[in-house]
């Protein structure tokens, strides 16, 4: 089952109870889960080989409206959102540098249904066991710890070269094993319409000659264009009116399954799979 699956399910859990009212506000929770992920992905560093680090300490920038429907809920929402970044970094083999923490902050430049995912990474000052972290890994430098930054340096490499072998020449790196082979899936649904993806790129427009043509005044004639890869992403192609994606204005966003992206009055939602 995927991480975001089971984050959902526990989400259901809850809705008798405290969250009844969250999930009538315009942001929903599953959309900030998904902007967590993403917010991963796109500040991983790579620390060697065999350790990546990603942030731990998150900040969800509301519109007013928004922050005042979900404060509140906010202490079990963060434990919520914190252990699918911790469950979602374990799929990805991820490490991080201290606790995960989620805060919410209200933003009021943001209009109702929009959001920001800010995040930096912050060492503990103890070593923390278990899933909480991932693989261990040393302390990371404060230097550059505003919210944004990733890790300023690599971990010092061990000085002794390993037993029964010489140390491999600088810059050198034994050559990786084989990548398991795997067939990835993807497809979109436009307003409940499923297209397959099965080429490179993929352009969306109002235009006839696009690749998946949208019927809607607000959107472009070539409006934005999906790349398929690991991960795929979405780019704008200087449309009138823009993208949204999972409740953000964007002009580029990597996609995950499940990510909703708003053209016009249309939305898209993209999916994957593997097999």
């Amino acid at each position: 089952m995927g991480v975001m699956k089971k984050f959902e399910q526990r989400l259901e859990g809850l809705v008798n109870g405290t969250f009844a009212k969250v999930f009538k506000s315009e942001v929903q929770p599953v959309e900030i889960a998904g902007a967590l992920q993403r917010e991963c992905d796109n500040n991983a560093t790579i620390w060697n080989r065999e350790r990546t680090v990603v942030p731990n300490d998150f900040i969800v920038e509301l519109s007013t409206p928004d922050y005042e429907r979900l404060s509140p809920y906010s202490g079990q929402l963060g434990d919520e959102l914190s252990g699918l970044v911790r469950d979602y970094a374990k799929q990805q083999r991820y490490a991080f540098m201290g606790p995960i923490k989620v805060h919410l902050e209200k933003a009021e430049d943001l209009d109702t249904g929009l959001y920001r995912v800010r995040s930096r990474t912050l060492a503990s000052s103890t070593s923390q066991q278990g899933a909480d972290r991932g693989p261990a890994a040393p302390p990371a430098p404060q230097r550059n710890a505003g919210y944004g930054y990733p890790p300023a340096a690599a971990p010092p490499m061990p000085s002794a070269p390993p037993p029964g072998g010489s140390r491999p020449a600088a810059g050198r790196a034994p050559a990786p094993g084989p990548m398991p082979s795997t067939q990835t899936r993807r497809w979109i649904e436009v307003n409940g319409t499923r297209h397959q993806i099965s080429r490179a790129t993929l352009v969306l427009g109002r235009s006839t000659e696009a690749d998946v043509r949208i019927d809607d005044p607000g959107v472009s004639r070539r409006h934005c264009e999906i790349r398929a890869g690991s991960p795929s992403t979405i780019q704008d192609l200087g449309s009138t009116n823009g993208i949204v994606v999972d409740g953000q204005h964007t002009t580029r966003a990597t996609l995950r399954d499940g990510s909703r992206i708003v053209v016009g009055n249309s939305t898209i939602v993209y999916r994957q799979a593997e097999g």
